[in-house]
């Protein structure tokens, strides 16, 4: 165990090996009503060691009370789906819920990736499947047509090979909130809550209080902005993750590299005490002096590209 770990253990009164014990915080994702635990593992993290690394961390996260998923069609090329089939065998898929998403914006396309992403992960059906990274009005304007992917959530919900439908981006707060309108069926959606956000193109702001009023589950990422956060020295994982879940989020998607990142997570997520008001607006003001916008939060600077393609293919984790 990294140094760094067993301190935060230690100083929590949880060993290593009691941490599994200690019960993992669940709550009911939003009109999905599906019961989950707080943290989320993300999809994509988990796969970069290898496909054996990322079997162990799905098992021990089991193992630690997580129920709850995240992969996308994208990740590692398709990897990150195939390596849920590897470890979810022998039936623990029962025991999950799986959520994956696909990035194409027509109809036949979003099908085909949710096919594919069904055979990777060895399952006829996902939990939660998402729209992925909703970054252009462009974008959005291909998915809410006549034969756009739209067409392709509803079509895979009403065949149960997707129980729930949400959608995600992290580039336009205002963006987000038109495709939320566009259509009363959403059920989920996820986007970045940090403590850096507030100060520059906020979801917290002008996104999450739309969300929760259709009564959406809310799905927390980048609580880290892809490493920016630490990268600048603005704040410890464990203050970002608090803060993140003091917020009207249901579940933070967190993704790690090693078991050890894995338990530290969980640690902070298992010991979790509300900030109090004092105590956030004590964090906006500390990091409003900076660094913020794009130095810190990069995935925020998207614009219409040039060429066929309408949005540059990006990996949540990876630097822009």
């Amino acid at each position: 165990m990294q140094r760094r770990t067993f301190i935060e253990l230690s100083a929590a009164g949880v060993t290593a090996q009691a941490l599994a014990a200690t019960p993992m915080p669940m709550t009911t994702l939003g009109k999905t009503g599906l019961r989950v635990s707080r943290f989320c593992l993300g999809g994509y993290h988990m796969a970069v060691q290898g496909d054996e690394n990322g079997v162990r961390l799905i098992h021990r996260a089991i193992d630690l009370g997580v129920n709850f998923f995240d992969s996308a069609h994208i990740y590692l090329k398709g990897r990150s789906d195939e390596v849920y089939g590897k470890a979810l065998s022998g039936g623990l898929r029962k025991k999950v819920l799986l959520m994956s998403k696909a990035h194409e914006r027509d109809r036949e396309g979003a099908m085909r990736q949710l096919e594919e992403t069904l055979r990777r992960m060895k399952t006829d059906y996902l939990d939660l499947w998402q729209c992925h990274q909703i970054s252009t009005h462009r974008e959005a304007d291909r998915l809410l047509a006549p034969g756009g992917s739209l067409e392709a959530f509803v079509e895979a919900r009403k065949q149960g090979k997707a129980r729930h439908i949400g959608f995600t981006g992290h580039a336009d707060p205002g963006l987000l909130a038109r495709v939320l309108n566009a259509y009363d069926g959403w059920e989920t959606t996820q986007f970045p809550v940090n403590l850096v956000d507030p100060h520059f193109h906020s979801f917290i702001l002008n996104f999450l209080p739309e969300a929760r009023k259709k009564g959406l589950g809310v799905l927390a990422m980048k609580s880290n902005a892809i490493g920016g956060i630490g990268k600048h020295n603005i704040a410890p994982i464990n203050e970002c993750l608090r803060f993140s879940l003091s917020q009207d989020v249901d579940v933070v998607v967190s993704g790690v590299e090693t078991l050890e990142q894995l338990e530290s997570n969980v640690l902070a997520v298992k010991t979790f005490r509300p900030m109090s008001k004092s105590e956030i607006q004590a964090v906006l003001e500390r990091t409003k002096k900076g660094p913020t916008g794009v130095e810190v939060e990069q995935y925020k600077t998207w614009t219409e590209p040039k060429g066929s393609r309408l949005y540059p293919l990006h990996q949540d984790g990876e630097a822009v």
